[in-house]
């Protein structure tokens, strides 16, 4: 595949409206990147847990510290990949409608092809105004109009009692109109619900995977565009670092590979949170 960032850009997009969904694996560093791009994965995202963890910080909390990391991974990966990859910013780090375009247009430059942007508040506190977060869209888009701009949903997503489907499909209508190129719905699993988001949003539905719920071959068959991995493939490594390191303490033959996941809880536990978006 040729490397220029307008190739990678067009050839993103067009892997949401292929014969197949796009599975996205998600990486939280070079190493972890270019692997999966080595690997034959069509396009490659980014984990914004996996990436502020590897630095020692909580995710979902807008902080600065994590911004600077994720730009720089992103500025890392630019020639690195034999794929197109996006890149996951949070709510755009607390930024306001300018600076979120502004970090918009550095990913752009960096090579990025794409980015993820959620409506989830910084701490978990509730969901961002659905009009200011279609304010900060536009301006993404008028910034960096190339990238494929994912428009997450945080309706579904770490809620004891998630509201009826229809507050997600006016965010997704809202966030469409102000230049949104797909819509990314955490957290929904039932495959009623998936068929409803599937028929009513008029972008390619983005889902993220849950074992022992989905399966690739499912959701292609009820028409989901892009599957992300999330955090699982970060989560799913630091509990084989784990587990092979007690293995050895203990004279226990090594784990499969392949075996369970830290859960999110945990990981933001071990950088000083309990809780995260």
């Amino acid at each position: 595949m040729s490397t220029s960032p307008e190739y990678a850009t067009f050839h993103f997009h067009a892997l949401h409206h292929a014969d197949q969904p796009l599975l996205l694996p998600n990486a939280w560093d070079v190493a972890s990147a270019v692997a999966l791009a080595a690997a034959g994965f069509a396009a490659v995202g980014t984990t914004s847990l996996g990436v502020a963890a590897a630095h020692g910080y909580p995710d979902g909390r807008g902080l600065a510290e994590v911004k600077d990391a994720t730009l720089a991974l992103a500025l890392r990966l630019n020639g690195r990949l034999t794929c197109p990859y996006t890149v996951d910013i949070e709510g755009g780090f607390g930024g306001g409608p300018q600076q979120v375009a502004d970090l918009a247009g550095a990913l752009a430059e960096a090579g990025a092809a794409g980015l993820n942007l959620e409506d989830g508040l910084p701490g978990g506190g509730g969901l961002q105004d659905m009009a200011r977060q279609a304010e900060v869209l536009a301006a993404v888009k008028q910034r960096a109009p190339g990238l494929f701009l994912n428009a997450r949903i945080d309706t579904h997503w770490r809620v004891t009692s998630p509201p009826p489907l229809s507050e997600t499909l006016a965010r997704a209508e809202s966030y469409l109109t102000a230049g949104a190129d797909g819509v990314f719905v955490p957290g929904i699993v039932a495959d009623e619900d998936i068929t409803v988001l599937v028929r009513e949003v008029q972008a390619p539905l983005n889902i993220l995977f849950t074992p022992g719920r989905h399966t690739l071959a499912r959701l292609a068959d009820l028409g989901v565009r892009r599957i992300s991995t999330g955090s699982l493939l970060f989560r799913t490594a630091l509990q084989a670092t784990l587990g092979t390191a007690e293995a050895i303490r203990t004279g226990q033959p090594l784990p499969e590979p392949g075996g369970a996941a830290l859960m999110y809880e945990d990981v933001q536990r071990m950088v000083g949170e309990e809780q995260g978006e």
